[in-house]
């Protein structure tokens, strides 16, 4: 099974087992991951699984749709890899995928 690795901004990292066709959001609220709330469930109605996909990985994950960059423009420091993990569903390719939290949330 594929894996994702998220690291804290404190640089605590958490290694995830990885279904495929599962979001990074859903991926991250069942193992709770500290700083990814989810809390539209995943429909691209919130910035609160706002995090940063890691550089070395940016040109493997398809663009950011036209919602989901409305939708970023509400979370807080936002970078050119800030993506919405709702809308990253997760694909045997991306095994060992490292996402970047940001500090806050709120």
């Amino acid at each position: 099974m594929s894996k994702v690795i998220y690291i804290e901004s404190n640089g605590a990292e958490h290694v995830v087992e990885a279904e495929p066709g599962r979001s990074l959001m859903q991926l991250a609220v069942d193992n709770m991951i500290p700083g990814i709330l989810g809390d539209c469930g995943g429909a691209c109605s919130c910035a609160t699984c706002h995090a940063y996909v890691d550089p070395s990985w940016l040109d493997k994950v398809p663009p950011k749709s036209e919602d989901e960059a409305f939708m970023l423009e509400a979370a807080l420091d936002v970078r050119d890899n800030s993506r919405l993990c709702c809308q990253l569903k997760m694909r045997p390719e991306w095994d060992g995928l490292v996402i970047r939290l940001p500090e806050s949330q709120v």
